[in-house]
């Protein structure tokens, strides 16, 4: 049995080493707070930069980074456990604390299944899943949008 490399950050530069310069595709995001409420965010830019995942919404308002990840290959597939987020939006800066969550990406060109399940993450895809211990829940399904050296 194969023991996954685990590493303190996102190590995903060399692994999205194929992306260059920006592309027009877009995530979709949703957030749901604790008090059930909801609200969906279309053309979420997706970037990776500095081993960070940035996700800011359509109107450039509100940007999520997560900055630190246990990660490690699933097959074809990245599989990274974050534990650290920051929110940065009308010009301050949040710590978001985190109960759990998943982001899954998609290093090739072609679509792959994730482990033990019939969903699947597009070429270069992402897929995010959080929860943060206010009980704020947050996925996101896109393709990264910009790989920065």
């Amino acid at each position: 049995m194969q023991r996954p490399r685990y590493l303190a950050a996102f190590v995903l530069l060399g692994w999205f080493a194929g992306l260059s310069g920006p592309a027009e595709a877009t995530g979709t995001a949703l957030v749901q707070q604790a008090d059930g409420s909801t609200r969906t965010y279309a053309g979420v830019s997706i970037r990776v930069a500095r081993e960070e995942l940035a996700l800011t919404t359509g109107d450039g308002r509100g940007t999520l980074v997560i900055a630190r990840a246990a990660c490690s290959k699933v097959g074809e597939l990245v599989k990274c456990l974050p534990y650290d987020a920051t929110l940065f939006q009308n010009g301050e800066k949040a710590h978001i604390s985190l109960r759990g969550g998943t982001v899954w990406l998609n290093p090739t060109t072609s679509r792959q299944s994730l482990p033990l399940s019939s969903a699947q993450v597009p070429p270069h895809g992402v897929l995010v899943s959080l929860t943060t211990k206010a009980g704020t829940y947050l996925s996101l399904s896109g393709t990264v949008d910009e790989v920065q050296k």
